[in-house]
């Protein structure tokens, strides 16, 4: 940690928001005021990159000036009355819950403006699609920053447009109607939220989510706490996605372009499980209490029609998608968050919020991986990656197959890797849940998590064994290219990370418990 002054940490915090927006208008320009290329297509990608990495960079010096003594005080904040008649304030602040998904979100983002810079989709001008992935980056950044519902809401819905853009114009095959899927039931679960959070702040009298977290549901009536969690829950559901209303996703995922698919996995799902943490759990209690179960109850179905799916589609002459399947195993694997989520004990929640964050890391890296390989090949189709010579990765790009392989496992929770810690504390809360649960479901939700672990890896195994693994390469058959410079680049972070997050969980547990144990005692740890 180093010293900084509150007011730094205000800029900073206020910077890391707005920052993105400012880019976003400036890449717009005839001239975008950053650094000169050799055209201007390149001269606006390096200006993406530029903004990215200097908001990254004052994530960074955030995360080193917070005060990691007090995680669960709400630090570097900013007050500022915006709507008085509505008492709706532009609220900003950063605890031990939000810091580690502003730093991820800010990584991430950086990593694809590199990415994008050296491998630029196919599709119109980069202005406009440097100018969506800040306006994307910033909506997401604000969605961890704010704490008034309004703007909560607000900034929840100010990444839809821009990805849906990325995927209609930038996209692949199914393109459009794979955007108006995503645009559609993302913006239905949206105006269902919007009547839940109107309904909690003009009854308690105030759309502040301090105040009401510190009321902890006390100025809620049990049936408006039950109506506020069914409405919220329902449009996180779809953020989320839990099962059933994640059916948007696989198509969006497989014909997003490389970047759109790292951006949704790696933070826009992250919008959903934080909404349920950071107001679900402490606004409306009693509320969260009675649907706890049902909560669990899809989720772990979630996990093992996620993993039954990935199996389909990794069998031989299933025709399926590379994408499609880490896309489908995003499902399981954010089944297991809303089981920690769903136990309301200290020790789920904070499962919930690990997972959160190693799913970001990892499924991030997939997807690039994914994009690499469907980029050498020309198809992400399994069968034919399985029956290209019969060489597979390992022969043809032996360093591209290793990282591949070193992503599957870690996706599916081997120990000493990120993947590992969520999943199993959100098992862990399953197995002691909050008073007033059921301990016989919550352990059948256990048990059932568990047979998805094992699910997991039944499909993971299969997926390197036929895409990684194979015989000799032919003699005479080159090589395909393997991992380039500027992939190196772009992935070493997330690896890195992957396995710091793996071998020292504590890092990041050491930020949540305080923060997690103050918000469901309602503010008084």
């Amino acid at each position: 940690m180093i010293d900084i002054s509150e007011s730094v940490m205000q800029f900073l915090l206020a910077f890391i928001v707005v920052g993105p927006l400012i880019g976003a208008a400036a890449a717009l320009l005839p001239a975008p005021p950053g650094l000169k290329g050799k055209s201007p297509d390149q001269a606006v990608l390096r200006h993406g990159v530029t903004v990215t990495g200097a908001i990254l960079a004052a994530a960074i010096v955030l995360a080193l000036g917070f005060d990691h003594d007090q995680p669960s005080k709400m630090q570097a904040t900013t007050d500022i009355s915006w709507i008085p008649a509505l008492d709706v304030r532009i609220h900003l602040g950063t605890d031990g819950i939000s810091l580690p998904l502003l730093v991820l979100t800010a990584l991430l983002t950086f990593l694809c403006a590199l990415y994008s810079y050296f491998k630029m989709p196919e599709g119109p001008s980069p202005k406009a699609f440097v100018a969506l992935l800040l306006v994307l980056e910033g909506g997401t950044l604000a969605t961890f920053a704010v704490l008034d519902l309004l703007l909560f809401f607000l900034a929840f819905e100010t990444v839809l447009i821009p990805m849906y853009f990325l995927i209609a114009r930038w996209g692949g095959a199914g393109r459009r109607p794979a955007a108006w899927k995503f645009i559609l039931y993302t913006l239905l679960g949206s105006v269902v939220m919007l009547l839940g959070l109107l309904l909690v702040g003009l009854q308690a009298g105030t759309f502040d989510m301090l105040a009401l977290a510190t009321d902890n549901g006390r100025g809620l009536t049990l049936s408006v706490q039950v109506l506020a969690v069914l409405a919220i829950g329902i449009g996180l559901a779809v953020k989320t996605p839990m099962w059933p209303l994640h059916s948007w996703l696989p198509d969006a995922h497989t014909a997003a372009p490389t970047v759109g698919s790292v951006l949704l996995a790696g933070v826009l799902l992250k919008m959903g499980t934080y909404g349920f943490v950071r107001i679900v759990l402490p606004i409306a209690p009693d509320g969260m209490q009675v649907f706890a179960p049902y909560l669990a109850a899809f989720a772990v179905v979630g996990v093992i029609y996620g993993s039954l799916a990935c199996l389909a589609l990794a069998r031989p002459g299933s025709k399926g998608d590379l994408k499609r399947l880490i896309a489908y195993s995003s499902v399981g694997h954010m089944g297991f968050v809303l089981l920690g989520i769903a136990t309301m004990t200290p020790t789920g929640v904070n499962g919930a919020l690990f997972a959160n964050i190693a799913h970001g890391l990892i499924t991030g890296l997939l997807f690039f991986l994914a994009g690499a390989v469907k980029d050498r090949y020309g198809t992400a189709d399994l069968d034919t990656l399985a029956g290209a010579t019969g060489a597979a990765l390992y022969g043809r790009a032996p360093r591209l197959g290793g990282l591949l392989a070193f992503a599957a496992v870690a996706s599916l929770g081997l120990p000493g890797l990120a993947g590992f810690w969520g999943e199993m504390l959100a098992l862990f809360g399953a197995f002691d849940p909050a008073d007033g649960l059921s301990r016989p479901a919550f352990l059948t939700f256990m048990a059932i998590g568990g047979l998805g672990t094992l699910l997991t890896a039944a499909y993971v195994l299969v997926v390197v064994r036929r895409v990684c693994m194979g015989g000799p390469r032919p003699a005479g058959e080159a090589r395909l290219a393997d991992v380039q410079g500027y992939e190196f680049a772009a992935w070493t972070p997330l690896v890195a990370l992957t396995v710091l997050a793996g071998l020292w969980p504590a890092v990041l547990l050491g930020l949540t418990d305080p923060a997690v144990q103050k918000l469901l005692s309602g503010g008084k740890a």
